[in-house]
């Protein structure tokens, strides 16, 4: 990834050379023309805004267009508006059933194409952000057209082949037939769905779009059979976000920097996992003493892959910006529930999204070594970057705006007639669907808890809301930081400088990161997920 976007040659280089090259000159783009952070958000603005006009006018106009052997009609003009920026904001979030809503012709040339690239366009936005801490006095930090081509042709296309030829191997699958009506053993009659699925859930897990072709997504066997498609589709969630990572690492020349990154977000990805492990595997109190032989959790899973596979499932999607199930979250534990939000909420900076995921964690990094800065009384700095106050106001800004829109409109959610007809559940439960879709939507993850109706007016509105404040207030800040970082000069380490490859940078970074999310939602989750798992432990469910 760092030779690809360095613009150095590769082993499919001979191959896909020609077709950027091609897409230049038909674009009129002068690749070696470069833009300062300004002119790159502009431009990602009017992609992002171009790409939702045209995925919702197919929605609309599906029942005129090719590949629908269903006959569906256009979508409903909300909930089309809600997917169109759902899916052009990177998040997936579905308040549809794809495979009763949504023509092949709807699923291939616009949900799955925008799944290529949203997703390079946050690529895009993470490789501007890293360009700024590589440059030194320079006004510019690439071309968007040039990074957003590279993420798709170089990276997401090649994997997603591979990726697609692998889950068809294991019977996931991919046609153009229409649907199957078989007969059952009991003589009644049931409606098998098919479609292109293989080619979409590759690119919704490699470009942590999320999603599903089908309305339960990766619990369905079509979409995903076997233990093996279950491996593959959970590695492809993580594989990208790990892997900028690293790249950071060797885009500035140190690779130790990259590392202690890694570090820490796997002892956050870790520490949330055990705590989903340990939940699911408890005793729920309200089973036992009815007497059933009880040992753990399997409300809402797969019994193909148990506990553990879902689990893990779980903690990878909300942890990575991706938003894909292989069960109910609906279903989980009160606590896991609780880290799911958590992991949300936070901005999914555990691995993080395709790119912008990576600069979340930078925010908070910032605001990390602020405060180390205060604790040595110097100014602080980042890899021989000074971080003045326009550094620190824009990522506080980043990290706050998105947690602020998703709680305040769930206190509209809950506070509203049209809010509260949606809810499945009362009480605590019932609150913890609501923070849910809009952590969800703010965080750009997609994932549901599938226990709210939101395809409504209200939902899809307010929603809509949520998903553009939570991809514009990463992206237009961090672009802002790395057009801030490039005209600066490199100051070189000396002994105060504090050190941020080592355990401390790791513990701090973690704190910052827990901390500040206590700071901004725990209080409303403490009136959700943990008030449950109270009245849950007292024998009380919803």
């Amino acid at each position: 990834m760092k030779r690809i976007y360095s613009g150095e040659k590769t082993f499919i280089t001979p191959i896909i050379r020609p077709i950027e090259t091609g897409l230049y000159k038909l674009s009129g783009i002068d690749e070696s023309s470069e833009m300062n952070w300004k002119t790159y958000g502009i431009a990602f603005t009017l992609f992002t805004f171009t790409g939702i006009a045209v995925l919702f006018l197919i929605q609309l106009l599906q029942n005129l267009l090719p590949f629908n052997p269903q006959g569906f009609a256009g979508v409903k003009w909300d909930s089309a508006l809600n997917t169109a920026i759902s899916f052009a904001t990177n998040t997936n979030w579905q308040g549809y059933g794809g495979e009763n809503t949504m023509s092949y012709f709807t699923q291939m040339i616009g949900l799955t194409v925008q799944n290529f690239l949203s997703a390079g366009a946050g690529m895009a936005a993470g490789v501007a952000l890293i360009r700024g801490f590589m440059r030194k006095e320079s006004e510019t930090i690439g071309n968007f057209w040039v990074d957003l081509s590279r993420s798709v042709l170089y990276i997401l296309f090649p994997l997603s082949i591979l990726t697609s030829v692998i889950l068809m191997s294991q019977g996931v699958v991919q046609s153009f037939q229409q649907y199957i009506t078989a007969e059952t053993l009991e003589g009644g009659r049931q409606l098998i769905p098919l479609g292109p699925a293989a080619s979409q859930i590759a690119t919704k897990q490699l470009g942590t779009n999320g999603g599903g072709f089908f309305s339960v997504n990766s619990a369905y066997p079509f979409e995903n059979p076997t233990f093996i498609s279950n491996l593959m589709e959970n590695i492809s969630i993580l594989i990208i976000p790990i892997g900028f990572v690293f790249m950071f690492g060797s885009m500035i020349n140190n690779k130790k920097q990259g590392r202690a990154i890694f570090l820490t977000m796997t002892l956050l990805f870790l520490a949330g996992l055990a705590i989903m492990l340990w939940s699911e595997n408890s005793i729920n109190p309200v089973i036992n003493d009815s007497g059933i032989a009880y040992t753990h959790n399997m409300e809402g899973k797969e019994t193909r892959f148990g506990v553990m596979w879902s689990a893990l499932w779980s903690q990878s999607t909300t942890a990575t910006s991706n938003g894909s199930v292989n069960s109910m979250h609906d279903s989980y534990m009160p606590l896991s529930g609780m880290v799911q939000l958590f992991n949300m909420g936070i901005g999914e900076v555990i691995y993080g999204g395709a790119g912008v995921g990576f600069a979340g964690f930078i925010f908070y990094i910032i605001l990390s070594m602020f405060i180390a800065g205060l604790m040595v009384g110097r100014t602080p700095e980042f890899l021989g970057k000074k971080l003045g106050p326009r550094e620190m106001t824009i990522s506080v800004t980043a990290l706050l705006l998105p947690m602020i829109t998703a709680v305040l409109l769930s206190a509209i959610a809950v506070s509203s007639e049209s809010g509260l007809s949606g809810l499945n559940n009362k009480s605590a439960h019932g609150l913890s669907e609501i923070l849910y879709a809009y952590f969800s939507t703010a965080g750009n993850n997609g994932s549901a808890f599938a226990g709210l109706n939101s395809n409504t007016l209200f939902y899809n509105l307010t929603l809509s809301a949520a998903l553009l404040a939570g991809r514009f207030a990463t992206v237009i800040p961090a672009l802002a930081i790395a057009g801030s970082l490039a005209v600066k000069k490199t100051v070189p380490d000396s002994s105060a400088s504090f050190p941020t490859t080592g355990i401390l940078f790791i513990v701090i970074v973690s704190g910052v990161i827990i901390i500040m999310g206590a700071l901004t939602f725990f209080p409303v989750i403490t009136l959700g997920p943990f008030l449950e798992h109270l009245f849950m432990k007292q024998g009380v469910l919803f």
